[in-house]
């Protein structure tokens, strides 16, 4: 009993255990510094995310956004034409044409987003936020962003036929520290919209 108690006690068994980690000791600290290193890849990438995400949402990517509400109205038998506002890099309001689902002629997508915006704010006017809409607006949704005060407008395709520049050549409708920019992404917005007449007739 005491010849196993000192056996225990000794290191003796030890060293064989000892040796083998002292030849794997290099495979372990490679295996370390490389926990390390994608430890730091994936912290890296998350604060990107999370940080620098925003910078890259341009124009082009809110529009696209825009273009997925004019696809729905398209799926619904509506006059492709989507509208999404926002404030601060961030989507508060969303709105396809609706004209015919609701029997309703002012139920466009620019109103649409419009009354939802008004109502996510608690405020009846947006002047740090960004209407982005398919479509050149049409006289009435002229009227309704000047009265909405945004601070700025972004549409796609021109409409020679409705929109407001039909109406005011060479005078500006929209309230006079809204900016405006026109024809981001208008390709593809005019396509939709001759799809979706072509498919009519």
């Amino acid at each position: 009993m005491m010849f196993g108690l000192e056996i225990f006690k000794s290191d003796n068994y030890l060293k064989p255990l000892n040796q083998s980690l002292y030849y794997f000791k290099p495979f372990y600290e490679g295996l370390f510094f490389y926990t390390l290193l994608c430890i730091w890849e994936i912290t890296k990438q998350w604060y990107h995310s999370i940080f620098f995400m925003d910078i890259l949402k341009d124009d082009a990517y809110y529009m696209r956004k825009a273009l997925e509400q004019a696809e729905l109205a398209f799926d619904a038998d509506e006059v492709p034409v989507g509208a999404i506002i926002v404030q601060h890099n961030e989507i508060i309001a969303r709105g396809y044409n609706q004209v015919e689902l609701l029997k309703d002629a002012t139920a466009h997508a620019e109103i649409i987003a419009l009354t939802t915006a008004f109502g996510a704010l608690g405020s009846k006017y947006l002047p740090e936020a960004t209407l982005y809409v398919t479509l050149e607006p049409c006289l009435m949704c002229a009227g309704a962003l000047y009265w909405s005060k945004i601070g700025r407008i972004v549409y796609g395709a021109a409409d020679e036929k409705n929109g407001y520049s039909r109406y005011f050549p060479q005078q500006y409708p929209f309230h006079p520290k809204t900016t405006l920019t026109q024809g981001v992404l208008a390709d593809e917005a005019a396509f939709l919209m001759k799809a979706f007449f072509r498919r009519k007739r």
